[in-house]
């Protein structure tokens, strides 16, 4: 599996202009109108139909972050866990095929450590809204994914039985548990409401005291810590915790990596000054000559929500956490103390200021034949300016003639020119309408279609008698629910410390009853219908898909959750997969 946020030199700020790519003269910026024009065709290629349009440039797309800006730091106590409101849009007009990767606004959650951090060592938990090449049950509307990554990405869970690995080599399929009776999480993806635009979907990381830290790891003498970083979710229709990530994801490798000890987020709080940005690693373009050797392209066509200030509100009230918002109250109540209502206390909560220097590196990527990638950026700052829109909220002021609003989106701008072709250093392409891009180029005869793909794979559990999915097993179940992604969801009704994430996490039964316990308490006391995160104060929130609200059986009120064994493709869908 691959994520959109794992560059780290884009994680640190180190912006280069020429990560993972060669050097270009002047003179082997573009091909030639001849080089360019040796073959012309028509097909169906990626999705769209394309008639006329040279072929000598090969693979273009685009690609590159938006960069969301903090003012100043949050101070080291605010380390127990985070949360913000994250826009949910269709980013394009039609989905584009598996090639097709990008996130909404995201961020990226490492560990904090009191000196340097654990050389030649990446894990931290990003995920968040978004597409990826690996979506089986893909819609223009985004899905939502945890993004736990173990150290260099030796393991990955993506929410309870999605993960990386196969059932006979789990790396991190058994990484999540599931914690909430009220939501149903599919192995695809959490289902954002089929056709959302624009809503917040507020999300967030928040440790919990559902365990005690161990001395030993799978039998050796490594420790185990006791974070359970869990989210928690504020949308239209669901509010509150959902699933966390059990320790033992995190500390699974180092057993094989010994030094790694009590330096992952099992053991470690995480760094609250969290990096903000939208990454596109892969968006469909097409780039042409005329017949004066002046270059163009056009781009699919790609969408922002609007307000009524032609503005787009894309991340609202980046929050980090301290002890006392909701750890402390939940411990003591574990311990026998007052009952926790689990709503953030105020005082233990520090929100975040962005800053106005906010800035974009979307760029237009192609090869020539076998040569190197090459990128040239198109020029946004005449027509958008990513802003602070308040101290707690930040988005992008739309501006220019070529910006196209109707409804609640603005789409960008679909043609450009390439301008100082024969500077590699102040190449840019330019924004221009429609009727003054050259027929010759057969840029205006593309049509952006869904293409063809085969059905996809179905997502399968195992179902050996006498494996932890069947033995103890479930109590209740099948059921099915059918998605608004068009595929249905198969489930059952496990008891809470009997779900096969618990059976794998090297927990002893004492353990396994002591989650069971405070998991209990949580499902009597903490209801899906109330605040747990402060609500927003722009906006309105976004839905989850509606079939993903389940209701626990008569008798397994408290105690059980619904676990998700198979999803498949159902034959019917809002957006149609065109297969």
């Amino acid at each position: 599996m691959k994520y959109i946020k794992t560059c780290v030199a884009v994680i640190t700020g180190v912006l280069s202009s020429t990560i993972g790519i060669a050097c270009l003269s002047t003179a082997s910026l573009l091909a030639t109108p001849a080089q360019a024009a040796d073959k012309t065709r028509e097909a169906n290629v990626g999705g769209y139909l394309e008639v006329g349009v040279s072929r000598a440039h090969q693979n273009e797309h685009l690609g590159g972050y938006l960069i969301i800006p903090h003012a100043g730091n949050a101070e080291r106590q605010y380390n127990a866990g985070y949360s913000m409101y994250v826009a949910a849009w269709p980013l394009l007009s039609y989905y584009p095929g598996h090639r097709f990767q990008t996130g909404l606004p995201g961020t990226w959650m490492f560990a904090q450590y009191d000196g340097a951090a654990p050389k030649d060592m990446y894990s931290d938990v990003e995920g968040g809204l978004g597409w990826w090449t690996d979506t089986r049950f893909p819609t223009t509307t985004p899905k939502f994914i945890m993004g736990g990554v173990g150290p260099n990405f030796s393991e990955i869970a993506n929410g309870p039985a999605h993960g990386a690995g196969t059932w006979e080599d789990p790396r991190g399929l058994y990484g999540v548990a599931q914690l909430s009776p009220w939501l149903l999480f599919p192995l695809d993806g959490l289902n954002v409401k089929q056709g959302e635009c624009g809503g917040l979907f507020g999300y967030g990381y928040l440790n919990l005291p559902f365990c005690e830290p161990k001395p030993t790891t799978e039998g050796k003498q490594i420790p185990t810590g006791a974070n359970c970083w869990t989210l928690f979710l504020n949308t239209g229709n669901f509010k509150g915790p959902v699933a966390f990530f059990l320790p033992s994801f995190w500390s699974h490798a180092t057993v094989r990596e010994p030094r790694l000890a009590g330096q992952l987020l099992d053991s470690r709080p995480m760094d609250p000054n969290r990096a903000v940005q939208m990454e596109t690693q892969y968006t469909p373009c097409r780039m042409a000559p005329d017949g004066k050797g002046e270059w163009y392209a056009r781009i699919a066509l790609i969408s922002f929500p609007r307000d009524e200030r032609d503005a787009s509100v894309l991340v609202h009230q980046d929050t980090a956490y301290n002890k006392t918002a909701l750890y402390d109250a939940v411990a003591a109540w574990f311990a026998g103390g007052k009952s926790s209502s689990g709503a953030i206390a105020p005082p233990g909560a520090y929100q975040r200021v962005f800053g106005s220097k906010g800035y974009a590196t979307w760029q237009i990527w192609w090869n020539e034949g076998d040569g190197p990638e090459k990128k040239v950026p198109i020029d946004l700052g005449s027509f958008s300016t990513p802003t602070a829109l308040g101290p707690h909220t930040f988005g992008i002021q739309w501006s220019g003639p070529l910006t196209a609003k109707a409804g609640g989106l603005v789409t960008i701008p679909e043609y450009f020119h390439l301008e100082n072709v024969n500077d590699a250093k102040q190449a840019k392409w330019v924004p221009v309408a429609p009727d003054h891009v050259p027929a010759e180029t057969g840029l205006r005869q593309i049509k952006w279609t869904r293409p063809a793909e085969a059905a996809p794979e179905p997502y399968t559990t195992p179902d050996d008698p006498a494996s932890c999915w069947k033995k103890p097993g479930p109590v209740a179940g099948p059921f099915q629910a059918p998605l608004g992604d068009g595929s249905v969801v198969t489930y059952y009704w496990y008891r809470f410390a009997d779900q096969p994430a618990l059976l794998n996490a090297g927990l002893t039964d004492d353990d396994r009853e002591q989650f069971q316990k405070r998991v209990e308490k949580i499902h009597r006391s903490w209801t899906k219908d109330r605040d747990y995160l402060a609500p927003p104060t722009v906006g309105t929130l976004a839905d989850v898909d509606p079939a993903l609200l389940v209701t626990p059986p008569k008798g397994n009120e408290a105690g059980y959750v619904p676990i998700a064994t198979r999803q498949e493709w159902n034959g019917a869908a809002n957006h149609p997969p065109g297969r």
